[in-house]
């Protein structure tokens, strides 16, 4: 692990449970980046991602002394499922999810969108630009590779639901994908 002030991962683990601030901060200064990435996968304002990721450190640092230390990864695994959560929780919160019906005129794409040539930073503003009940469905699919039946219960939704969603999320996707690519050809 770079930049770990010469520790193993589980010796940052176990300092920073017994409240080591030089252990918390490598921990923080590590980590802080990445989680930041995963909650504005599902948070498109930046105020309340900062308080969310806020709450995901408090949530983190007083729970190390619970964590079961399993292997390098495994500490980012488990913030990670911390972020995803209170992400999640804050959404519940603070709004419906934002479905979307079944009367709004997207089609049915089967074919996954083709992002090839459109930069990272384009694709992540057009997932974050989603209504927030697709955008939802769409990370915990993709990027944290639960199935739709774990989405359902996640979001107290039914399976077909989330596939529905996670399908016209694509869809979405698929439509805006072709529009930039239509303005940006010569470029």
């Amino acid at each position: 692990m770079a930049g770990n002030g010469g520790y193993k991962e589980s010796e940052l683990v176990n300092l920073a449970a017994r409240g080591n601030n030089a252990a918390i901060k490598v921990i923080y200064d590590t980590y802080v980046g990445y989680l930041s990435a995963v909650c504005a996968r599902y948070i498109a304002d930046e105020d309340d991602r900062k308080d969310v990721l806020q709450e995901c450190f408090i949530r983190i640092f007083t729970s190390l002394d619970k964590f079961d230390y399993r292997g390098e990864g495994s500490l980012k695994a488990w913030m990670i499922r911390i972020v995803v959560n209170e992400s999640l929780r804050f959404l519940k919160k603070s709004t419906s999810y934002d479905f979307i019906g079944h009367e709004e005129t997207l089609p049915d794409i089967a074919d996954e969108p083709e992002v090839e040539g459109i930069p990272d930073d384009v694709i992540n503003d057009m997932i974050l630009s989603l209504p927030t009940g697709y955008r939802t469905v769409f990370n915990l699919y993709v990027f944290e590779q639960k199935s739709h039946k774990e989405i359902g219960a996640m979001m107290n939704i039914g399976e077909s639901s989330s596939a529905s969603q996670f399908s016209r999320a694509k869809a979405l996707l698929a439509k805006r994908i072709k529009e930039y690519k239509t303005i940006h050809k010569n470029d």
